[in-house]
């Protein structure tokens, strides 16, 4: 059911990540981009932040240095050249692009990204972007103010995304599931989804675990992974994708 996977090279678990990923050769697989509250990859002092973390934990601070600091700037094109540099390592195809909170829908960082993984055969990126009359119909009830603000802040963004994949030739899913109702996604929100999928390509974004785990990285505690899980490896949603014609398919399959 799971047909695609993103791997943060930056992560304490790469390692079990690769042998995981190898083993499931036909698991799609892609760069997840950390630029936010997460481990550096380049090896010279390429962040803001005192902590060690890359370029510091608050995306809309760090979002708007990288765009008015050409120093900022310049430590955030490294770290992303080094991030492509140790995905293209692991000898994994370059399957699509996505980001750690999300980071890659920062105009710039995205043209940084596409500049850096063209040239490694990247051919697909993730726009998270939740029409909100689709994740009105489908998610998980309240919360309609979030889904409302989503769509007024993400919109723009969302445009210069296509804009930019397409000038590069990039493909990109059309609508994305699982942004506002991250940590609750559950079997029958899931089976609602797939009923109700607008025309084109969408993305259903997940954070499947057994549970949480006590150490760096760990989901928010409202957050219930094993739910979503369950979900996946339950008999409901695959009766609802076979019962809706819906076509499993992974990013590569897109271009």
């Amino acid at each position: 059911m799971l047909t695609c996977a993103s791997l943060m090279v930056t992560g304490p678990a790469v390692a079990d990540a690769l042998r995981r990923a190898r083993r499931l050769p036909g698991l799609g697989v892609g760069l997840h981009l950390a630029l936010y509250d997460a481990p550096a990859c380049h090896p010279e002092p390429s962040r803001i932040a005192p902590d060690g973390r890359t370029l510091g934990m608050d995306a809309t601070g760090t979002g708007a240095a990288i765009m008015l600091s050409g120093k900022v700037r310049a430590a955030a094109r490294r770290e992303i050249e080094a991030q492509f540099e140790a995905y293209r390592r692991t000898g994994l195809p370059l399957g699509h692009l996505d980001g750690h909170w999300h980071c890659h829908q920062h105009p710039a960082v995205l043209a940084m990204a596409i500049a850096a993984g063209k040239p490694l055969g990247l051919k697909a990126v993730r726009i998270p972007y939740e029409p909100y009359g689709f994740s009105r119909r489908v998610g998980g009830g309240g919360a309609q103010p979030g889904r409302l603000a989503h769509v007024l802040g993400h919109y723009p963004l969302a445009l210069e995304m296509r804009r930019q994949a397409r000038r590069a030739g990039l493909r990109c899913n059309d609508a994305f599931f699982g942004k506002n109702d991250a940590g609750a996604v559950s079997e029958a929100l899931l089976a609602r989804m797939v009923a109700r999928l607008p025309a084109g390509v969408t993305e259903a974004g997940l954070h499947p675990a057994t549970g949480h785990w006590p150490a760096p990285h760990n989901l928010p505690g409202d957050w219930r992974p094993e739910h979503e899980l369950a979900a996946l490896t339950g008999p409901a949603l695959r009766a609802a994708i076979a019962a809706n014609g819906v076509e499993l398919c992974r990013w590569a399959d897109l271009a």
